[in-house]
């Protein structure tokens, strides 16, 4: 009996076994197709693993990441309590293909956003907010070449999510320019690159109404306590 596509995304991840692609009569063709699998392989997931959904992680909400992973626009993701870690975490790099690290910025929502008739507007998602927090994304694929595989099976692949440590929640959002904030990565002590936050669309807070968006078009929304992560805040290098 043929697998399914997410079955054989599944499969990959538990069981630590590359694909190099799809096979072509299961390969989303459309994002409709693409987040249909995903959801079905998140599900898949967490019953493997157990635990539950937590929220969204945004991709490519960069234009270096746009540009390495050959896609026009952003995509999204599911984040899983198994797989969400308080910082300081360790975390065994085994249990990963790549070791693809992303200093972001996330948001934790502290009422619901259900689907709407119009757009929403920055305003309208920024009242909905709990705070904002720093997280480290762990970025991983099941495809033995996640650069040129293309959108529609990277979003299949849980938008090429594996973990996530987040940090202390800032409340106060008053005076603080999310765009402008300098975020600094170092490796062992040693600084290796810096970003801000106006690598992601220009601010976290845009990428966060795109995905409250892109939600409603697809009669979901976002709910209180959940986070959103929002994308890489420097430059990547693959």
């Amino acid at each position: 009996m043929e697998k399914t596509n997410s079955q054989l995304l599944c499969e990959a991840r538990t069981r630590h076994a590359r694909l190099a692609a799809l096979p072509e009569q299961v390969r989303p063709k459309t994002p409709e197709e693409a987040y249909r699998c995903q959801d079905v392989l998140v599900q898949q997931l967490l019953a493997h693993y157990g635990g539950v959904g937590i929220g969204y992680k945004i991709a490519c909400t960069n234009v270096t990441a746009q540009r390495q992973l050959h896609v026009d626009g952003p995509f999204h993701g599911r984040m899983m309590s198994a797989f969400c870690f308080d910082s300081p975490a360790r975390i065994a790099a085994d249990q990963f293909f790549m070791r693809v690290v992303e200093a972001e910025f996330a948001f934790l929502m502290a009422r619901d956003l259900p689907p709407a008739p119009a757009a929403r507007t920055n305003e309208e998602v920024a009242a909905a907010v709990e705070g904002v927090l720093p997280g480290i994304e762990i970025v991983d694929s099941r495809f033995d070449d996640w650069t040129t595989i293309g959108a529609m099976s990277l979003i299949a692949d849980n938008a090429c999510h594996a973990a996530w440590v987040k940090g202390s929640l800032e409340r106060d959002l008053r005076g603080l320019d999310l765009a402008a904030q300098t975020v600094r990565l170092t490796v062992n002590g040693n600084f290796l690159r810096e970003g801000s936050g106006s690598a992601v669309l220009g601010h976290p807070l845009n990428a966060l109404t795109w995905l409250a968006n892109q939600l409603s078009s697809q009669g979901e929304g976002l709910k209180a306590g959940q986070y959103v992560t929002t994308g890489v805040t420097m430059e990547v290098y693959m």
